[in-house]
């Protein structure tokens, strides 16, 4: 697999992801379009701290997650995205825009993310906000 394939996988995987949210996430919208680019084993494990926090494993725990981070966002825009490729392996520097659903309140932010690509799969995603008390903040 390509460095360009490996990033059109991820790439497919955020516009899909930015679509279910906007969508209003599960029951509102299918998560076919999410799932198509996920290994049925898929991990996503995202750090302590948020409204979200936690460990995900397969298609239905990341459409769990997908639900529960749909609840707290209406709409996720990247505004700039940086990945570099080693093997299998992805780190991926994204600056988002996340609009709270409650309140409409936006948030500017980065966040790294350590991904697994295989065989045309994301298998891993480990996320990493860099400022997880300013997004935890929206929903006070």
């Amino acid at each position: 697999m390509t460095n360009s394939s490996t990033v059109a996988i991820l790439d497919r995987f955020y516009a899909a992801e930015t679509e279910y949210v906007a969508a209003g996430g599960r029951g509102k919208t299918d998560f076919a379009p999410v799932a198509a680019v996920l290994d049925p084993d898929v991990l996503l494990t995202v750090q302590p701290g948020l409204p979200y926090s936690g460990s995900w494993r397969g298609h239905a725990g990341l459409e769990e997650f997908q639900a529960i981070f749909s609840r707290a966002w209406s709409s996720i825009e990247f505004l700039e995205t940086s990945q570099i490729v080693d093997g299998d392996q992805v780190a991926a520097r994204l600056r988002v825009r996340f609009t709270a659903r409650a309140t409409g309140r936006e948030l500017e932010t980065s966040l790294v993310q350590l991904n697994s690509v295989r065989a045309g799969l994301v298998t891993e995603f480990q996320t990493f906000y860099w400022d997880p008390a300013a997004v935890s903040g929206l929903f006070d």
